[in-house]
């Protein structure tokens, strides 16, 4: 009994719909079964997306034709196959363009005298896009590939809409698990992370967060490494009017070049290799909220001129896509570099340095903190203490004498991580598991200070006498802390009179004396 050609080609794919398929591979599978029902040179499935007709997948074509896109304006035949509900055969002397010409495998230049087989396909009553065969052979087609055509159009259209609801479904997928995430790390950190200090520059800090937090402006956040620069940003992001939406946070210093666009702006699928389906970026995950870009610095030259786009006007597009959207997102930049000097440099755009940077804040490294190294100690050692079942641990008076004249170049996350460490090596030398652990400055085994090392402000040579006369070692002592106040605060005289409790007046005066001014 000889096999109906029809069945023969469908049944692979009625069995391919309830597979979990890559997109490529389902329609790769489509095109084969069709080319086994109606041998041609080519085959091409090509979706609509408003005036446009995109190639999603082609056989007996070149490899180029997926990346075209065949304006419906310029291609009659193809506006002649979507006009028509049933498939169309063109006469072999139709003198309309043929959009293949060039491009079918083997065959260079225009295409002679050929047969040509077309169909529109449906999905929920809408037209979605085409099927089109071509033959060398003028008379390759007949009556009955129609109504072939036409049945396997039937089956085409349930692949594309079972491609096109698994893609959805991925995608939702994803996006919520993004959202998720977000709104996870949000809820865990419903009582934002403190900042621990009572420092005259913690304070002033503290005081310039409560002011612009409330606002809509966009914050450049500088600071070394470690200095806590995320928690200044979570702390803006819940003194505003946005907290009750998540603050997406992305570390631009983490991603290849080639991702980054991506990352920030999202994709649609095929827009680069491994683009399977269509993604949001961080954008669109914050908007109505806050977008926290740590190490704004290191972002390329490319993707700042994008960035600076969407800062404004407000409006971003997809990598691959056509189309544009509008998003509302407070962006908080994170930078351990000098961004002014990146500027100069050429590495850093001057117009996004300024959009970034309408309110910028300093975070003062841990050395200008003076005491607020033993509570933020504390605070590590509370935490280590829950983590390994204690029920107290304590810092000796060498313990805490040794933090105190250390410099922390690595500042609150080296000092964070110093106290895990110490806490293992202090049980480590214990017979017993003791019910309160004293961490000895032998356990917190600092590095010996560089030579080079900035000095906190507690063990400068300018605060120690250094066999000078009284009035020349307070002077020297002042000047090292006003020197340090207008560096903190951009040498702004009111801002660093406040931080010192002085007149702005008095403190210029004595400044001057000093020979700063």
């Amino acid at each position: 009994m000889t096999a109906n050609p029809l069945l023969t080609a469908l049944i692979p794919l009625v069995a391919d719909l309830s597979r979990e398929l890559p997109e490529a591979e389902r329609y790769r599978r489509l095109l084969q079964a069709l080319r086994q029902l109606l041998p041609c040179d080519a085959v091409a499935l090509l979706k609509l997306d408003g005036e446009v007709l995109i190639p999603l997948a082609v056989e007996g074509l070149s490899a180029d034709t997926l990346g075209r896109r065949f304006k419906l304006s310029e291609q009659p035949r193809l506006q002649a196959l979507l006009a028509q509900r049933g498939p169309l055969r063109f006469a072999t002397d139709c003198g309309m363009p043929d959009p293949y010409d060039g491009l079918v495998d083997g065959h260079r230049g225009h295409l002679p005298v050929h047969d040509c087989l077309g169909c529109a396909l449906y999905v929920q009553d809408q037209p979605w896009g085409l099927l089109t065969l071509d033959s060398l052979d003028p008379a390759s087609f007949g009556r009955v590939d129609l109504d072939n055509l036409q049945a396997f159009a039937s089956l085409a259209a349930a692949t594309v809409m079972a491609s096109e609801r698994i893609n959805a479904l991925l995608q939702r997928a994803e996006d919520q698990h993004q959202l998720a995430e977000a709104y996870k790390q949000a809820a865990v950190q419903q009582r934002p992370r403190e900042l621990i200090g009572q420092s005259a520059v913690l304070k002033q800090l503290q005081q310039e967060i409560a002011l612009v937090g409330n606002s809509e402006l966009n914050v450049l956040i500088s600071g070394e490494t470690g200095v806590g620069k995320e928690l200044v940003a979570e702390a803006l992001h819940a003194a505003s009017p946005r907290a009750n939406r998540p603050m997406i946070s992305l570390n631009c210093a983490a991603l290849p070049d080639n991702l980054v666009e991506s990352e920030l702006f999202g994709h649609v699928r095929g827009a680069f290799t491994g683009a399977h389906n269509e993604r949001r970026g961080k954008f669109e995950l914050a908007d109505g909220g806050s977008l926290f870009l740590d190490e704004i610095g290191e972002l390329p030259l490319p993707a700042q001129a994008k960035l600076l786009r969407v800062l404004q006007s407000g409006q971003l597009q997809r990598v691959g896509a056509d189309q544009e959207q509008r998003v509302n997102v407070r962006v908080l930049a994170a930078s351990n570099r000098d961004l002014a000097e990146e500027v100069r440099a050429g590495r850093f755009r001057a117009d996004l340095y300024h959009r970034l940077s309408v309110y910028p804040l300093k975070v003062p490294a841990l050395r200008e903190r003076g005491r607020d190294v033993l509570l933020l100690a504390g605070y590590f050692l509370e935490e280590n203490r829950g983590r390994l079942g204690l029920r107290s641990v304590r810092l000796t008076q060498a313990a805490q004498a040794s933090l105190l004249s250390y410099t922390w170049p690595g500042n609150v996350r080296e000092l964070e991580h110093l106290i895990g460490r110490a806490a293992l090596k202090a049980i480590a030398g214990c017979r017993e598991r003791p019910r309160i652990l004293s961490i000895d400055s032998d356990h917190l085994d600092l590095p010996e200070q560089h030579p080079d090392m900035p000095l906190p402000a507690s063990s400068s040579p300018a605060s120690s006498p250094n066999n000078l006369p009284l009035r020349e070692a307070v002077d020297a002592v002042q000047k090292q802390l006003i020197s340090q106040a207008l560096s903190r605060h951009q040498h702004k005289w009111a801002a660093a009179a406040r931080e010192l409790g002085l007149d702005r007046a008095n403190l210029i005066r004595l400044a001057k004396r000093l020979g700063l001014n």
